[in-house]
């Protein structure tokens, strides 16, 4: 008894001494980090005092300090606003079908991808759908509203082979709708298959060849161990994505959306800064941007959580 007594001890202080030595980093790794320690400090931290202006009537010429604190009178304004209560329905469904989607074709896209067996024309296809992330929306933008323009590629086509009339893709609320979430689709599967390719890569090839011997079709190998493989992932990825409800994508709508299709394709975002830098209602602004990063914030948290219990995922 003695004996296990001082071996657990001595067991003990050892993982202390290692802990303890674990943490004693050079002061040249720390100095490595301190630039980027900064631009955090400077740009996301020193810019939260700002938040004092949601429970003011901030007026730019008399500042934070001078500025007459009105309490939650801009928050009961926002609920009882049905304009924030319409653009709040239109980021959840853009950001909502964009989650979907990008989980399911990237989830779709790599199986198919893995089963190309020539590795020159698989590397050509994965460059060829990377390509679309890497390019800005400014960018995409500007080619989008050229190709779905009344006069564009696409409605010529569409009139010239099935006679159809033009669509205003960019004009009609609905179109609207669908243009978007199909554009982010195509900008990002590419980009997202990765994770999906990165455990593909994990998978024991022994197991397929196991599948060989007992007579098992590529069909049957995808359903009974590719797939199953792959869904701690896919639980991973979605359950993360959960903390992007409230994100929209600022600036693929931004550079898209005009007044006419406020009403379907207005985001939260896009409202924000409206209000705030063209209106100049800094109070009215600042408390709708606080309302959706504390949802984001407890979003991000649950969802970590439900990582954590279904798959296994942490990051501390």
């Amino acid at each position: 008894m003695e004996a296990n007594t001082a071996k657990r001890l001595k067991f003990t202080e050892r993982r202390r001494a290692e802990k303890g030595r674990g943490y004693k980093q050079p002061w040249s790794l720390h100095l490595m980090v301190l630039p980027a320690a900064l631009l955090v400090l400077v740009f996301s931290y020193v810019p939260m005092a700002g938040i004092i202006m949601a429970f003011q009537d901030y007026k730019a010429r008399l500042g934070f300090i001078h500025s007459p604190f009105v309490g939650l009178k801009h928050f009961q304004y926002m609920f009882s606003n049905d304009y924030f209560m319409k653009i709040t329905l239109n980021t959840l469904i853009f950001a909502c079908s964009k989650i979907v989607l990008n989980l399911i074709v990237p989830f779709a896209f790599a199986l198919l991808l893995n089963e190309v067996r020539n590795m020159g024309l698989k590397r050509s296809i994965q460059t060829l759908v990377y390509l679309p992330h890497f390019l800005s929306w400014v960018t995409l933008s500007g080619i989008l509203i050229d190709v779905l323009g009344q006069t564009g590629i696409v409605n010529q086509f569409l009139s010239n082979v099935f006679g159809i009339q033009p669509i205003f893709f960019l004009g009609d609320g609905t179109w609207f709708r669908l243009t978007i979430v199909a554009s982010d689709v195509w900008k990002e599967f590419g980009f997202n298959t990765i994770v999906f390719l990165a455990a593909l890569s994990g998978i024991n090839p022994a197991l397929y060849e196991a599948a060989e011997v007992d007579g098992a079709s590529r069909w049957k190998q995808t359903l009974s161990i590719t797939i199953p493989s792959l869904l701690p992932m896919l639980i991973v990825v979605a359950t993360l994505a959960m903390g992007n409800v409230l994100n929209a994508n600022f600036d693929q709508v931004f550079n898209l959306y005009s007044p006419m299709i406020y009403q379907q394709g207005d985001i939260i975002d896009t409202f924000v800064y409206r209000e705030g830098l063209l209106s100049g209602q800094f109070s009215f602004a600042t408390a709708v941007g606080l309302f959706k990063s504390v949802i984001s914030l407890v979003l991000i948290v649950f969802s970590y959580r439900l990582a954590y219990r279904f798959a296994g995922y942490r990051i501390f």
